[in-house]
């Protein structure tokens, strides 16, 4: 029955009689997008490595392809890791799977890490550039030992192929 029921609402399952056995995280086909530190300053900051397209244009991309995969995706930025471990909380009860580009913090954060650890949602990290051809400091990952998966330099694509990645574990 999940299966058949998958894609409605919580309510609109509920109200035929479908969703008696179903907590409304199973029946989400939400996905949140998480961004961490300086990426509201895409399009401005660095535009070599980060390339030209600003946060809203990523959004708006990601977005538009969750909807032809079936998603609601739900965008969120934040330059401060609590509100980042806030925003992870909140996805396993009310998220289908998560995609964070954590920016710096994913390689400091162990808060995210153990964030990560606490849902039982599939989360991938996504960053731009790839964090292996750069800075030594930026070539380990506090994310990638509690994520599904990671994805780094495709640039802004990586949030799609993320998207789609989701699309695949969580049917």
């Amino acid at each position: 029955m999940l299966y058949v029921l998958r894609g409605f609402s919580f309510a609109v399952a509920r109200s035929i009689g479908g969703a008696d056995f179903l907590t409304e995280r199973q029946m989400s086909n939400t996905i949140f997008v998480l961004n961490g530190p300086n990426l509201n300053m895409l399009g401005k900051r660095e535009p070599g490595i980060y390339g030209g397209k600003t946060l809203k244009d990523i959004e708006n991309e990601c977005e538009e392809a969750g909807k032809a995969l079936g998603f609601v995706v739900e965008c969120h930025q934040s330059n401060h890791e609590g509100v980042l471990v806030d925003l992870m909380h909140q996805a396993g009860e009310r998220a289908a799977g998560v995609i964070i580009n954590p920016g710096a913090y994913g390689h400091t954060s162990i808060a995210l890490h153990d964030a990560i650890r606490a849902i039982s949602v599939p989360v991938l990290e996504v960053h731009i550039s790839n964090i292996h051809a750069r800075e030594e400091f930026r070539h380990k990952s506090m994310i990638a030992p509690a994520a599904k998966g990671m994805i780094c330099g495709f640039g802004p694509y990586g949030y799609i192929m993320a998207l789609n990645a989701l699309k695949n574990i969580t049917a």
